[in-house]
């Protein structure tokens, strides 16, 4: 017999079906739109340039998500270790340009050497899948030198090439990139380790390249030791299309000056050492260190400055390795020009820099370490009016240190800088009005990342938690999607940036949070958060679950100290079969101890791994 109520119920949903259809495009309309001729949707197409809005292009059918595989030409990858090399070739075949990160920055390599950021897996790859392969960016990536001479060999169109924080390689596969990529624009070597072990390993590997006009247009080797004098200088003489220049710390003052004599159409500079001094002289006795490498014995300051005074183009500036403050005043001539100024590695005092940043005046970035103090951020509030970048990072970090900038510097930035949209700021003391302030006059901030240097450490003039500062950053600066959270915090600000947070995708906490609650508040609140890092903060199990709904949204979830214990870690691993879930015990005890110190949570479409030591477990 049929129950009567399913005709009652089958009718009500036809009419709501039939009401919902009327509101729609008829279905002809609607395939006319989405089903577009292939070359006509791949011209729309083409035009995309930001990668999160051509991934929401290819959601829209399956005609359209082939189309955007077929027309990108740059491959973003933000973590090796989520998808196989295979798998990301056959998805986009038409890649002329790859980004690839390894490691996360966080990680201790030491104890995680069991995360695979070689880049060999993914070269054997695109050898055959991109043979038209023109830009390649590796970050925290090894790469051998058995791989530099593969890339070399493999694409004839090869031009760009830069490895940020990468490690494995030395100056022989540096050689055959030089050597072999006859049409190189750019060769950046940015923070790498690159060390030959022994020395007669050592490659003259500036003399490799072509001994006709090169096209080289930006070249640094700023941590490079191995580098041929004579041959710099020749290259740089045979390369006018070169823009960007980062030298090692074995180039000498006079020596800059010759190069930048060579280069005067130079818009960035690194300027290696700016020691009137030869800092290191571990360089092979091949290259001649003592007519290559010769101490500046009668340097002359004046003659340094007139090299400025030639380089008009200059408007970026970095290096200033072991630099000696009385040199600072030759790069006068250039201040007002720069939008870039990098002075990071130089410990400079307030009164060294004051003559300095006084002519910075259409400064956009700026770069330095706490030894300026408060004075020296006050007089950058004073210059540089058009500041959006600013870096302050800590000379030392040890506790109990003397304070070297505090809530004045910040409070003088604010009022200073108001189109600031990027800060980092190490200090030792805060007060909520400084950052309160900040959060009113600057309220352009993308990112805002404020280092309390200490265990919560609360404001240090009321002695409250810096609740209603980091509260006020996010309800005011609605453009944030970057942030650093430290000091003495409560429930009471996270549940704030749950709620105003809305556009928040990098998170990071540092000895803070009551407890589970505020780590609750984050995960269930913040829908943007795709990178999460937390460290010595009492959050347990109890806060690590209340994500599960979100995590496989994020790209990663990075705790280190916390509360957690390996049985939460298997709950979670066992609700959520698509995650990669690798914790570390206590070396002593090793998988006996149900603590657990370190958890890297990742989303993977490669599954588990079996390559682990055995204090690292993959649930």
């Amino acid at each position: 017999m049929e129950d009567p109520n399913a005709t009652t119920t089958s009718q009500s949903h036809c009419q709501e079906a039939a009401l919902e259809q009327s509101k729609r495009p008829s279905h002809r309309t609607k395939s006319h739109v989405l089903e577009l001729p292939e070359h006509v949707l791949e011209n729309v197409l083409q035009f995309l340039v930001c990668r999160r809005d051509r991934n929401a292009a290819s959601l829209v059918c399956r005609s359209w998500k082939k189309a955007e595989a077929q027309t990108r030409r740059e491959l973003y990858v933000g973590n090796c270790s989520s998808v196989s090399p295979a798998r990301a070739v056959r998805r986009f075949p038409c890649a002329r340009a790859l980004v690839l990160k390894g490691r996360p920055h966080f990680i201790d390599v030491s104890v995680f050497l069991f995360l695979d950021a070689r880049f060999s897996p993914w070269l054997a790859a695109m050898a055959t899948a991109y043979p038209w392969l023109e830009r390649l960016c590796l970050k925290r990536m090894t790469v051998s030198d058995f791989d530099l001479s593969i890339l070399a060999r493999s694409f004839p169109s090869f031009r760009d090439l830069t490895l940020i924080r990468c490690s494995g390689f030395g100056t022989r596969g540096l050689a055959v990139i030089a050597e072999l990529c006859r049409n190189l624009r750019i060769l950046d070597l940015i923070e790498n380790k690159v060390e030959d072990e022994e020395e007669e390993d050592v490659v003259d590997w500036i003399s490799m390249f072509p001994e006709t006009t090169t096209s080289l247009e930006s070249l640094s080797f700023e941590r490079v030791n191995w580098a041929n004098f004579s041959a710099l200088e020749a290259l740089v003489a045979r390369s006018p299309s070169l823009r960007r220049l980062r030298v090692n710390r074995n180039v000498s003052l006079s020596q800059l000056r010759s190069l930048m004599a060579r280069a005067p159409q130079l818009t960035h500079l690194g300027t290696g050492s700016f020691w009137p001094g030869i800092y290191d002289f571990n360089i092979a006795e091949d290259f001649n260190v003592a007519e290559d490498f010769n101490v500046d014995k009668d340097f002359n300051v004046a003659d340094l400055e007139q090299a400025f005074v030639s380089s008009k183009s200059l408007i970026c500036l970095s290096g200033f390795l072991e630099a000696a403050p009385e040199l600072l005043p030759a790069i006068l001539p250039v201040c007002a020009n720069l939008v870039s100024l990098d002075l990071s590695n130089a410990g400079i005092t307030a009164e060294q820099l004051k003559p300095v940043i006084l002519k910075c005046n259409n400064l956009r970035t700026f770069w330095v370490l706490d030894t300026v103090g408060d004075e020296g951020l006050q007089a950058v509030a004073k210059a540089c009016k058009n500041l959006c970048e600013l870096r302050v990072i800590a000379a030392n970090v040890i506790d109990g240190m003397e304070v070297l900038v505090s809530d004045a510097s910040l409070l003088a930035i604010s009022n200073g800088c108001r189109k600031l949209q990027s800060i980092l700021f190490y200090c030792r003391r805060m007060t909520n009005a400084a950052v309160v302030a900040m959060s009113k006059n600057c309220q352009d901030l993308v990112v805002f990342r404020l280092c309390i240097m200490g265990r919560h450490r609360p404001d240090h003039i009321t002695g409250k938690p810096m609740d209603e500062g980091f509260g006020a950053i996010v309800m005011n600066c609605k453009k944030l999607t970057r942030l650093a959270v430290s000091g003495l915090l409560t429930h009471k600000v996270f549940k704030c940036i749950a709620t105003h947070g809305k556009s928040i995708r990098t998170l990071s906490v540092a000895f803070a949070g009551g407890s589970d609650l505020s780590l609750k508040y984050v995960l269930e609140g913040c829908h943007s958060l795709q990178k999460l890092d937390i460290r010595d903060s009492p959050f347990g199990d109890v806060g690590l679950l209340s994500g599960i709904h979100h995590y496989y949204n994020m790209r990663f979830l990075w705790m280190f100290n916390c509360k957690l214990t390996l049985s939460g870690c298997k709950e979670v691993a066992q609700k959520m079969p698509n995650l990669v879930v690798a914790v570390v015990v206590d070396r002593t005890k090793y998988l006996d101890s149900d603590t657990v110190k370190k958890l890297y949570l990742y989303r993977s479409l490669e599954g588990s791994r079996d390559d682990v030591p055995p204090y690292v477990n993959i649930l």
